[in-house]
């Protein structure tokens, strides 16, 4: 697929639908939809009393740490990598 070319699809994330574009496969989107309603309901099961809105920024922010973090391990890895490669 080129990157002009854009996919549209409709997916459901914690009982609401929504019409993502994107220039990843179908099959990409929805695992990404997938994985952000699966989080929004672990927290959500945690936390019964918080709102959507509530619960959308700690969904974002659990993303967001754990992205940070393989982040992290990745440098960690290729220093390690490089230090036995030099």
């Amino acid at each position: 697929m080129s990157q002009n070319e854009k996919n549209r699809i409709s997916v459901d994330i914690y009982g609401q639908s929504y019409s993502i574009v994107g220039s990843e496969s179908t099959s990409h989107i929805r695992l990404v939809a997938s994985m952000v309603d699966d989080k929004m309901r672990e927290i959500s099961s945690k936390n019964p009393s918080l709102d959507i809105s509530k619960l959308a920024v700690l969904t974002a922010v659990n993303a967001v740490h754990d992205y940070l973090k393989q982040a992290e391990e990745i440098e960690e890895l290729e220093n390690e990598l490089k230090k036995l490669k030099g």
